[in-house]
């Protein structure tokens, strides 16, 4: 390779020796430094003198590309020779390439075929601190294979921010070196929304006003391709007012594209680029930055079985490091499009806490480590999504349940693996070569890999314009499926009725959908997610969708259709065998028992018929269900049983065991003590409204309670009247509701539970109305009776108003005779 004396006087040279003593001392080490100090470049150049080739491995293809493209310049020679990369799809290497470029999945196919990395001596993984998937899957198989087979094998992990400390634990405490780099100041603005203003709109606007403030091109950064697209439709004019020229930067351009982008121009340029222009690319002459403070991610919603890419609000870290791509090359200004002082997360959210798991899983079972158990990780995959993506991978045919339980590779997996593709997509290529053709499947598989070749809903009309080239990626679809084609090798020859619907629905089983009813546009997939298809479209009245994209908005109750084709039941029914099922349901639903034998394609119902004769016991728990529903109100409930239950809840508050628990929730934990006589024959709601509760709480009582229940807790207490007047146990305390005359003469307070609680006294006037409370009868004679007898006398002049009512007579009749 190159003396380090021919290199470019970057920050970096000056380190790399320090970098080389280190991976020989350590074998590991972490280098961190800033975008532009040549450290993608630079330091590969300079590793690669000893034997063994160099591996970089890069998280875009657009990276890998560029990097390779600038380390060739640099020896002055064509990408292929001393130094080639190699991309899904694209590789130029030659026998003398000792720097070879790759990216993060590709190297992680690599190694799963080859554990050993025969030939290799040195992988530097770039820009770690971004936390892609694969990038962390790469790290904790390359220390799983250094650690058992390549000892010898040289890791550098580089990353353009300072938090490396977990990273350095991961890499056995490497060395961590610090590269300063040359940064020019950038003065930070601030375009924040206006009400009603579309990012686009905003963004437009900020961009207008970087070119109208100073020279040099202008890099923006936004979410994605779509929001690209119509930025570019909102600036138009520049090019004449501003004399710029409006160029595109994503990864997937045509490469030619690609490489205008990041190539000088005759005139000013403004470049709309997504996250990939973010680090490892250098796109000359920028002087500002335009943020629209926003990025795309994966995210899984597991509960609704959607997946795929959302928008979320980018990191401080990230803000900063698109922020430096103004100030490379000299002073710069960069315009964030959001207000001033929001607050944002320090770091990007690792993919793996929220990506789908089902890729990395796959990865996982052909390494023989299906958990990740014994993997040294950066973060660990969360264990319901990754238990939630070796479902996916049985029932796509990839694992199977494996001695002891623990999930294992199929050969069918294997070579799932090795097309490189999510395994969603491997089966739908294998499956569906066979079923409609290499061609066809291929066709299908190469629209649904990429999410920028869809304009509208229906995937046949789209299909359609990627063959006739009018849509935009055309001829990247056609190359995508050309190389598909090559990897399956055969399949029948004709793609056949509803050939694309079967290849999306064999991709997504779950996500085959049956329309809710006629005329409406949601439907339920068989996942048990329903979507909301767009309006406008022709698939509207199908009733049967093969689901290839849905998402759901935030706060949204269904998803939505993003692209789908029309299918019917056969092809259904065809492409999810794993997802049929027959059997009879027993179920509470919609507040009664249905009681069918249902064929069902996962949530779907297909066919249905009510069973004359359900299982007893599936009764019972579709009964159970309905109260755990709805509550033990669903029995009949007369006043005594009421009541009943308001004595037992008393007797359980005041003595507890073994006195009983007779809410709703202890009654329905234990059914067992209860479920007899005629619940034992009910089949519906209207045969548990005949049920008497109270048969039912007596049937949770104990002889022994059973036969103490009056005595403990009567219904009735005899005052010094002679009277037996009913007492209500419904509060917290028994009351005895009484006229005051009927009381006279007695000082003991009543008491039930065996004396333990006295009851509590509400004293009435002779009209019924309440004229004092007590628990203290005697008491009350000396201390709160003369005031009552004060004020009722001269409303009641007619009755009995003793003035030492503990010895005057008591009496029903209140008034004098």
């Amino acid at each position: 390779m190159l003396p380090t004396t021919e290199l470019p006087d970057l920050p970096v040279r000056a380190a790399l020796g320090s970098v080389a003593d280190a991976l020989a001392g350590s074998g590991s080490a972490v280098l961190v430094a800033p975008p532009g100090t040549g450290k993608t470049t630079l330091v590969p150049l300079a590793l690669a003198s000893g034997d063994g080739k160099v591996l970089v491995a890069e998280p875009r293809r657009l990276a890998a590309r560029a990097a390779a493209a600038r380390m060739a310049a640099l020896l002055g020679e064509d990408v292929g020779e001393r130094v080639g990369y190699a991309v899904r799809g694209d590789s130029r290497t030659s026998a003398r390439t000792r720097v070879e470029v790759v990216t993060s999945g590709l190297l992680l196919r690599r190694l799963l075929a080859d554990p050993e990395l025969a030939g290799t001596s040195t992988v530097v993984l770039d820009e770690c601190h971004e936390r892609h998937l694969d990038a962390d899957l790469l790290l904790a198989l390359l220390l799983d294979a250094r650690d058992g087979l390549r000892p010898d094998l040289r890791l550098l992990a580089t990353s353009a921010t300072v938090a490396t400390g977990r990273l350095a634990e991961l890499l056995g405490h490497a060395p961590v070196l610090h590269v300063e780099g040359t940064a020019h100041p950038v003065d930070v603005r601030y375009t924040p929304p206006v009400r009603g203003e579309r990012i686009e709109a905003r963004v437009a606007r900020a961009v207008r006003t970087a070119l109208a403030d100073g020279d040099g091109d202008v890099l923006v950064f936004l979410p994605g391709v779509p929001e690209i697209r119509r930025t570019a439709a909102a600036l138009s004019g520049v090019d004449a007012d501003a004399a710029a020229d409006v160029l595109m930067l994503h990864g997937r351009l045509p490469a030619a594209e690609q490489d205008r982008a990041l190539r000088p121009g005759p005139r000013r340029r403004v470049v709309l680029a997504t996250a990939v222009a973010e680090s490892s690319l250098t796109v000359p002459g920028v002087r500002a930055v335009v943020d629209a403070g926003l990025a795309r991610v994966p995210r899984t919603d597991h509960r609704r079985g959607l997946a795929g890419l959302v928008t979320v609000r980018v990191s401080a870290a990230v803000a900063a490091q698109r922020a430096g791509r103004a100030g490379r090359e000299a002073p710069g200004r960069v315009y964030r499009c959001w207000p001033e002082g929001e607050l944002l997360p320090r770091y990007p959210e690792p993919e793996i806490r929220t990506a789908d798991l089902t890729r990395l899983a796959l990865d996982l079972a052909c390494w023989g480590t299906p958990d990740g158990t014994g993997l040294r990780w950066w973060d660990a995959p969360p264990d319901g999504p990754l238990r939630a993506a070796q479902e996916v991978l049985r029932a796509l045919g990839a694992l199977t349940g494996g001695a002891g339980g623990v999930p294992a590779v199929t050969d069918r997996g294997r070579r799932m693996a090795a097309l490189g593709l999510h395994p969603r997509l491997a089966r739908a290529l294998l499956d569906g070569s066979a079923a409609v053709g290499a061609r066809a499947a291929a066709e299908v598989v190469a629209l649904l890999d990429d999410d920028t070749l869809a304009a509208g809903v229906e995937v046949e009309p789209e299909l359609a314009r990627l063959r006739s080239g009018a849509a935009p990626g055309s001829g990247r679809w056609k190359g995508e499926v050309s190389r598909l084609r090559r990897l399956v090798d055969g399949g029948s020859a004709g793609a056949g009725a509803g050939g694309a619907a079967l290849v999306v629905a064999l991709a997504h089983p779950e996500r085959l959908a049956r329309r809710r009813g006629a005329g409406s546009r949601l439907y339920l997939m068989a996942g048990g997610t329903a979507v909301e298809l767009p309006p406008g479209t022709a698939l509207e009245g199908q009733e049967w969708l093969a689901v290839a994209v849905a998402d759901r908005a935030p706060g949204a109750e269904n998803g939505r259709v993003r692209l789908a084709a029309a299918a019917d039941r056969a092809l259904a029914e065809r492409a999810a065998p794993a997802l049929l099922a027959d059997g009879d349901e027993v179920r509470w639903e919609n507040g009664d028992v249905i009681a069918r034998h249902v064929r069902r394609l996962g949530a779907i119902v297909l066919d249905e018929r009510r069973l004359p004769a359900p299982d007893p016991d599936a009764l019972r728990a579709a009964l159970l269900d309905g109260l755990r529903a709805e509550g033990m109100g669903l029995l009949r409930w007369t006043d005594t049983a009421r009541r009943l239950r308001d004595r037992l809840a008393t007797l359980h508050r005041a003595l507890g065991d073994p006195w009983p628990d007779g809410s709703d929730e202890a009654l329905l934990a234990d059914p067992d003590r209860w479920w007899t006589g005629p619940l034992t024959t009910a089949r519906s709601r209207a045969d548990l409204a005949r049920v008497d509760a109270g048969a039912v709480l007596r049937a949770v009582l104990g002889w022994r309670e059973a036969a103490l229940l009056d005595e403990l807790a009567p219904e009735r207490i005899t005052v010094a009247s002679g009277s037996r007047i009913a007492v209500d146990y419904s509060g917290d305390r028994p009351v005895l509701a009484v006229r005051v005359q009927e009381v006279f003469g007695a000082t003991d307070t009543p008491a039930v539970a065996g004396g333990r609680l006295p009851v509590v006294l509400h004293l009435l006037s002779p009209a019924g109305r309440p004229a004092a409370v007590t628990a203290d009868l005697a008491s009350f004679w000396s201390t709160g009776y003369p005031q009552v007898r004060a004020e009722l006398r001269g409303r009641y002049p007619k009755h009995s108003w003793p003035e030492d009512p503990s010895t005057a007579e008591p009496t029903a009749r209140t008034r004098r005779p």
